[in-house]
């Protein structure tokens, strides 16, 4: 998987400036965001027609793939696409989380974070991408008390995520994705140090 890649090879560097919040509440108050930026806008297009057809293509895992993460597409590839049709009808098809996860990240290259990108970009108002940002945003809100590194997350983890970034899309009236958008800008906006370094 490649966040073992990246943990195995850097240390992560969890830089965040003080952030002159006192709660998550008032940090999405203040910079919540509605845009999306055009590149994920025109895959969320395309994506609709997946939720609604029930899975995914090799081409369109592939595609998802370069828009997460790059480095694992040789993975990816080594899927058959009889098998990702299987366990992406599946994985669309119950309303279980966990099993949600458990089948995708069975998929060669499907990590967690892989996953959440899957589900966001095939039902955006539900879901997020999970990655080391908004997890170590979180972490720094005392939102979220384990892994400060942002990295090699489990299912509880995605979970717990999950339920935060919808608990606020509720309040807020907008999309997972608006929120998870959100807490990414944020830590961006406030990172002091290189997410990783060799």
């Amino acid at each position: 998987m490649l966040w073992l890649f990246i943990s195995i090879n850097m240390e992560v560097i969890v830089g965040l400036k003080k952030l002159p919040y006192k709660n998550l509440k008032a940090l999405i108050g203040t910079h919540l965001s509605r845009k999306e930026n055009d590149e994920t806008i025109e895959l969320i297009k395309k994506f609709n027609k997946v939720k609604k057809r029930g899975y995914l293509t090799k081409e369109e895992l592939s595609i998802i793939c370069k828009w997460k993460a790059p480095r694992a597409i040789w993975l990816i590839k080594k899927n058959t696409p009889t098998k990702i049709i299987s366990v992406t009808k599946k994985a669309f098809k119950t309303k279980s989380e966990k099993y949600k996860i458990e089948l995708l990240t069975g998929l060669k290259g499907v990590s967690i974070p892989m996953a959440s990108a899957i589900l966001m970009l095939t039902n955006p108002k539900r879901y997020g991408v999970i990655d080391i940002r908004v997890w170590q945003l979180l972490h720094k809100m005392k939102t979220v008390t384990k892994k400060a590194s942002g990295m090699g997350f489990s299912f509880k983890n995605w979970y717990q995520y999950l339920m935060i970034i919808r608990y606020y899309s509720k309040k807020y009236n907008v999309k997972a994705r608006d929120i998870e958008r959100t807490l990414f800008n944020v830590h961006r906006l406030y990172q002091k140090d290189v997410l990783y370094e060799k």
